[in-house]
């Protein structure tokens, strides 16, 4: 299986890596358009702000073909937030916009921002990404941002607020956690996306 972890210059691509690597797999982490079009799976991974991660794929010619992918790609934390068409994040900003909702800053008048650490994650809909996982199961998340619920949401974790921890659109998935550091479920969770 060739297993393509889009370099965004801003994700924990050593920490997927190698947890990829213990399921038996092996992945690449790259901006070559021609590796990516022929990976069966993405992985699009994020860290910091949606302005760098924008400007870094725009730099690599990697808006279009991330838009019009038709393998399964699977956008972690700041990966899933861009996959909408707008975040409020430095002054706003658009981004790739295969999905429709904005991307806000979480409401910090009653708890600490950011949302960091573990959080139960609510299963709405069922999906093969919740293979073998516990319904209401933690997984560890780390983000100032959200999504609000939408057309796309298949699971939700509260903080505050209830956001969308999970999302899907076609063959475009996210999720708002990090599961290479969620221990046994995000193990679990990114075997399941591999075997889909």
């Amino acid at each position: 299986m060739k297993i393509v972890i889009i370099d965004t210059s801003c994700g924990n691509f050593c920490s997927l890596k190698f947890t990829i690597k213990k399921l038996g797999f092996n992945s690449k982490i790259t901006n070559n358009k021609n590796l990516i079009l022929n990976a069966d799976k993405i992985f699009l991974p994020g860290i910091g702000s949606a302005k760098s991660i924008i400007k870094k794929l725009k730099k690599d010619n990697l808006i279009q073909l991330i838009k019009n992918c038709k393998i399964d790609i699977l956008g972690i934390c700041l990966g899933m937030q861009i996959l909408g068409k707008y975040s409020e994040e430095n002054k706003g900003i658009f981004t790739l916009g295969i999905m429709d909702y904005s991307v806000h800053l979480m409401d910090n008048k009653y708890i600490p921002i950011p949302h960091m650490g573990w959080n139960k994650v609510s299963n709405i809909i069922k999906s093969p990404l919740f293979n073998n996982i516990n319904k209401n199961s933690y997984f560890y998340f780390s983000h100032s941002y959200s999504i609000c619920m939408n057309n796309y949401t298949i699971a939700t974790t509260t903080y505050g607020e209830i956001f969308s921890s999970v999302i899907q659109k076609k063959n475009f998935f996210g999720v708002q956690f990090h599961p290479e550091r969620s221990g046994i479920n995000g193990i679990q969770l990114i075997k399941n996306f591999l075997k889909m």
